[in-house]
C-alpha cells in the first residue's frame, strides 16, 4: 500500500509565519526597552537643567535661614585710597540685627517700589551691620524676585529715574536698631545708595554715618566715600554670593522631578 505523501507548507505560509515571528521579536525589544527607559536615571535637557537651576536659585530667599542669608560678621577690602601706604588692614562689618520681611512696597523708596512691583517682586528681606569701629551703618536689602530677568529690569528702571541736585538715587530704606550702634539710621542719614542685579535678586545698601547726622556731600570727603563704598559693596556683595550662587548642574537620582 503507498505511503501518502506529506504536503511541504508552501512558501507564503513560511514567510507569513516568519514575519509574524520577526514582529513579535520587534515588539518584545521596544517594550524591553520602554521598560529599561522607565528602569534607568532620567537625562535633563540643557533646557531643563537651566530652568531647575534658575528654580532652585529663585527659591533661595524662603529656604534659607536668615543667618545664614545675613551672616553675623562679613570682611570686606580696605578703601582703595589706603592701597600703597603700607597699611594693610582686615576690615568687617558685624550684624546688630534681622528686619522682619516686608511687602516691596514698603522696604523701599516710592521710585524704586514702582520698579519692583512693576516686575512682580515677591518681598523684600533687611538686615543692618556696623563697622568695627562702630562708625558706619549700612542696610542691605534683598528683593526677590521669580527671575533673573525680572531682577535686572527692576535695576535698569531705579537706575533710569534721576534724583533731584543733591538727593539719593531711590533705594532699600534703612532699619535702626534700639540699643545698637545703629539706633539712629533714618532714611535721612542716608550718604550712599545702590542697587545690584544677581541672579533672581535685586540687592541693594543703604550707607550712613552710625551718629545718625543728616546727608552730606559725602563725596567732599574722599576717604569717608571709599570707606563707605568699600563696606557697602562688600557686604552687600557677600550677601548676593549666597542667594545667586550657581549651583551644580541637576542630575538624577537627587532632583526634583526625578
Amino acid at each position: 500500500m503507498p505511503i501518502a505523501e506529506r504536503r511541504r507548507p508552501s512558501v507564503v505560509v513560511v514567510a507569513v509565519a516568519a514575519l509574524v515571528l520577526l514582529l513579535g521579536a520587534v515588539g518584545f525589544l521596544v517594550s524591553a526597552g520602554g521598560v529599561a527607559s522607565q528602569l534607568l536615571p532620567r537625562r535633563f535637557t540643557g533646557a531643563q537643567q537651566a530652568a531647575i537651576m534658575n528654580w532652585e536659585v529663585a527659591g533661595r530667599w524662603r529656604d534659607l535661614p536668615a543667618g545664614t542669608i545675613f551672616a553675623g560678621s562679613i570682611g570686606y577690602p580696605q578703601p582703595a585710597v589706603l592701597d600703597g601706604t603700607g597699611n594693610s588692614l582686615s576690615l568687617s562689618a558685624h550684624r546688630v540685627g534681622i528686619a522682619e520681611q516686608a511687602p516691596c512696597r514698603s522696604a523701599v523708596d516710592p521710585a524704586a517700589a514702582a520698579a519692583l512691583v512693576r516686575e512682580g517682586c515677591e518681598a523684600v528681606l533687611r538686615a543692618t551691620y556696623v563697622d568695627g569701629t562702630d562708625s558706619y551703618v549700612v542696610t542691605v536689602g534683598v528683593a526677590a524676585f521669580a527671575g533673573g530677568a525680572q531682577a535686572v529690569a527692576a535695576e535698569r528702571q531705579i537706575d533710569a529715574v534721576k534724583p533731584r541736585a543733591g538727593a539719593l538715587a531711590p533705594g532699600v530704606l534703612p532699619v535702626a536698631f534700639a540699643g545698637t550702634p545703629a539706633a539712629y539710621f533714618t532714611a535721612g542719614s542716608r550718604q550712599i545708595t545702590e542697587a545690584s542685579a544677581d541672579g533672581s535678586y535685586l540687592v541693594m545698601y543703604a550707607i550712613g554715618y552710625a551718629d545718625g547726622r543728616p546727608r552730606v556731600p559725602i563725596t567732599a570727603d574722599s576717604y569717608a566715600d571709599a570707606e563707605m563704598t568699600g563696606m557697602g559693596t562688600g557686604v552687600a556683595g557677600a550677601i548676593a554670593s549666597v542667594l545667586g550662587e550657581s549651583p551644580a548642574p541637576p542630575h538624577c537620582p537627587g532632583t526634583p522631578g526625578c
